[in-house]
């Protein structure tokens, strides 16, 4: 247990933030699912709503911006297969 005023207070945040960056990340794995069994054009919308929880994601750093580009990018593909 930490004794300085101002590690306590850390460990308050970081835990704080360890359960909304959990949050984020378990409606990031919902709504990737969503899209890969998806069919046809709600593929497509729904593969857009999942990029734009991405793109928001990276910029509060809850991930990395390549690794959601990487993300968007197999989710695209997974889209493009169930439309066509």
């Amino acid at each position: 247990m930490a004794n300085i005023k101002s590690q306590i207070k850390r460990n308050r945040q970081n835990e704080r933030h360890r359960e909304r960056n959990k949050n984020v990340r378990t409606a990031l794995k919902t709504a990737s699912k969503k899209v890969r069994s998806a069919t046809g054009d709600e593929a497509q919308s729904l593969a857009r709503d999942a990029s734009r929880a991405l793109d928001r994601a990276a910029s509060k750093g809850i991930l990395h911006k390549r690794t959601a580009a990487r993300r968007k990018s197999r989710l695209a593909k997974a889209a493009n297969r169930a439309a066509s």
